[in-house]
């Protein structure tokens, strides 16, 4: 009430004096400090209490602390070379100085272009500043929040001396690869403490906080060298250095240390998950925002998956022949989904993190093989009302291809079979019969189907899609034979629940969303015929090995033997497992054989499952209504015998054994198997 009064007589009086429009725009700034002023955040002291923010959690879904993120070693400045200092003050704000928290000029700046620029919010920040942001739970980028900001700015200027502002700033500066604060990044990046910083190693580190994603020189060493470029430059202008000094500094490649391994998280599913955050909410909310995450991570899944992969490429080593002293080995990327809900449980990217920790199982691209025929079959029955008892010819075919030679696609086996069902072809993986389904189904309906079950990497509309020529990642194949496992039902893979902020505020709360994509009963005929790949086909593996739970999958190998798969599924899970060398490279045994899917690929998805599985109760697929068992001839597509509609009223699937010659096949409402007359 005292400031009201004060401000009603203060424009009485500036009234009587003629000024009344400064006197409104006066009150109203007045009253808009006072407002927002209200619920500013209280200034910690010391001022080095204003990083002391909770380190951010990752929590699997046992509830067990996977990672702990933004690690502090706070030390004082004379403990940290004099380099990166004047590097880090010219590059980030280099009247600070001189300013009182406050830079007017780029203030003006980046008021014009908020007010007058729709959509963008423009950041002038000082030293200052970023340092008052910390006491901020949002990050969002807001007028209101940037306007806080200045006044708390003002008041950490007036409580402290630059030196006490500069110390607390470089001791909560994000570096990328684990590291905050100077005194951490330099001991990850150099092995060495701050103070011993060269001024070629200080200006590459006052470079990384603009994108130590994007400049993180572990794996972008040129472009951090060129941001280096950026940083010398500004201390040429600010007088730090001479231009003479930047030009010898540039030349000057310093030698990165890759020994630490407490620089990296370990794992390849919390390396996606974290890079997952940071697009999210920035690297500053992910490594010193106190945040809370609760990973979609099985700890047991992902153990046994990492056991699975090492045993299965010490195996696959031991048949191609490769002895421990060979540099280049193939390997390997597995990815688990729980059906019911797209949750990722288990992820490996590679046979050893830490010899390598590029991400095969998201961040690479094979070719599928066979293992993309699920997909095409699905898209000829959906369209050309095909059914598994209609009847082709495996023969060699001359596919015209307008504008490009002829296509003569063959069969893995290199012989031909004569007249077959499709069920058959797929248990077979007959591609001759595929290219015929594809020029008549089209190349466009594959890839729909493709996607529409959650297939993310770019395919070509090309007829050789079906025979999984397209690049695709491993957890697109885990996604896409999910949705089949789920009978046409889509989740999108995710690797959180929930995110809370430091006050454990949700930020993100992941819904599990049903969304129907494929039709029911043609998904589970498709499933149906992938059961057979499992118990008579190409993934008969699984069996022999030990697994014999219901289940379901495609192997896949490219014709060269570059690339060996196979994706599987149980009702409730789904795991895809890719093999083969980085540099596409032929895998064969010690005889020179090629290695296949089956070979290379379903030992480790086997090993896996039946670790996954262990305890677990046994589940059959769901047979949706309307569809009936017929038992067919396996050349003919005819009826063996009078008996129809097989599965009972309760869904199960039949046990009487087919005579010789036949198979069981799933059919829909309308569909009629040829009846030999």
């Amino acid at each position: 009430m005292r400031l009201f009064s004060w401000l009603v007589s203060l424009m009485r009086l500036l009234f009587y004096t003629g000024l009344l429009a400064v006197a409104l725009a006066a009150a109203a700034g007045c009253l808009i400090v006072f407002h927002i002023s209200q619920d500013l955040p209280k200034l910690p002291s010391p001022l080095s209490r204003i990083i002391e923010t909770p380190q951010s959690l990752i929590y699997a879904a046992d509830g067990q602390v996977l990672i702990a993120l933004g690690e502090k070693t706070s030390v004082s400045l004379d403990m940290v070379s004099v380099d990166f200092l004047n590097a880090i003050v010219a590059t980030e704000d280099h009247r600070f100085f001189e300013h009182h928290g406050v830079n007017k000029l780029r203030t003006f700046k980046a008021l014009y272009i908020t007010l007058f620029e729709p959509g963008r919010i423009q950041g002038a920040s000082t030293i200052t500043q970023q340092l008052a942001k910390n006491l901020f739970f949002s990050f969002k980028q807001t007028w209101q929040r940037k306007f806080k900001e200045m006044l708390v700015a003002f008041q950490i200027e007036q409580a402290n001396t630059k030196k006490q502002i500069l110390e607390a700033y470089i001791n909560q500066i994000h570096f990328g690869a684990g590291a905050q604060g100077i005194e951490r990044a330099a001991r990850v990046y150099f092995d060495k403490p701050a103070q011993d910083l060269t001024l070629a190693e200080a200006a590459l580190l006052a470079g990384l906080p603009k994108s130590p994603t994007q400049y993180n020189p572990f794996r972008y060493y040129d472009k951090a060298l060129a941001r280096r470029r950026v940083v010398l430059n500004r201390m040429v202008a600010a007088g730090f250095i001479t231009a003479d000094e930047a030009g010898k500094t540039n030349a000057i490649r310093p030698k990165l240390h890759h020994g630490r391994k407490d620089a990296r998280t370990g794992s390849y599913f919390l390396d996606a998950l974290i890079q997952k955050l940071v697009n999210m909410y920035g690297e500053d909310v992910v490594y010193h925002g106190g945040i809370k995450v609760y990973a979609t991570m099985d700890s047991r899944l992902q153990a046994d998956a990492r056991t699975a992969v090492m045993d299965g490429m010490a195996r696959l080593d031991k048949l191609m022949g490769l002895d421990k002293g060979v540099k280049e080995k193939p390997q390997a990327a597995l990815v688990a989904i729980d059906t019911a809900s797209g949750a990722v449980k288990a992820m490996v990217g590679g046979r050893d993190y830490y010899t390598s920790e590029f991400n095969r199982a998201v961040n690479s691209r094979r070719q599928a093989g066979s293992g993309f025929k699920p997909f095409l079959y699905y898209a000829a029955f959906r369209d050309r009302k095909l059914h598994p008892a209609s009847v082709f010819q495996d023969r060699p075919v001359a596919i015209p291809i307008k504008g490009a030679p002829d296509w003569y696609p063959q069969n893995f086996e290199k012989r031909y079979r004569g007249p077959m069902i499709l069920k058959q072809a797929l248990i077979h993986s007959v591609n001759s019969i595929a290219a015929q389904l594809v020029v008549d189904v089209g190349s466009a309906a594959v890839v729909d189907v493709a996607q529409a079950c959650g297939v993310k990497s770019p395919l070509k509309p090309v007829y050789s899609v079906a025979l999984g020529t397209s690049d695709v990642s491993v957890m697109d194949m885990a996604s896409g034979f999910s949705t089949l496992a789920g009978l046409g039902i889509y989740h999108q893979p995710f690797l959180f629940w929930r995110v809370e902020d430091a006050r454990g505020r949700v930020l993100f709360e992941h819904i599990v969303k049903d969304r129907r994509v494929l039709d029911a009963a043609t998904a589970f005929q498709v499933v149906d015929m992938m059961e057979g790949v499992v118990d008579s086909g190409s993934g008969r593996g699984v069996r022999r090995l030990g697994f014999k739970r219901p289940a379901a999958g495609k192997t896949g190998t490219t014709d060269n033997y570059n690339d060996a798969w196979f994706t599987g599924f149980t009702p409730s899970f789904c795991v895809s497992v890719w093999t083969g060398y980085d540099k596409k490279k032929r895998l064969t045994d010690k005889n020179r054989r090629g290695i296949t899917g089956a070979r290379g690929a379903v030992p480790i998805w086997t090993d896996f499952m039946i670790r996954a599985m262990k305890g677990e109760p046994e589940r059959d697929f769901l047979i949706p209504p309307g569809i009936r068992y017929e038992i067919v001839g396996a050349t003919t597509g005819c009826l063996a015998d009078s008996r129809q509609n097989m599965a009972d009223e309760a869904g199960s699937s039949p046990s009487v054994p087919e005579p010789a010659g036949t198979i069981r096949v799933a059919l829909k409402k309308g569909q009629e198997p040829c009846r030999g007359d």
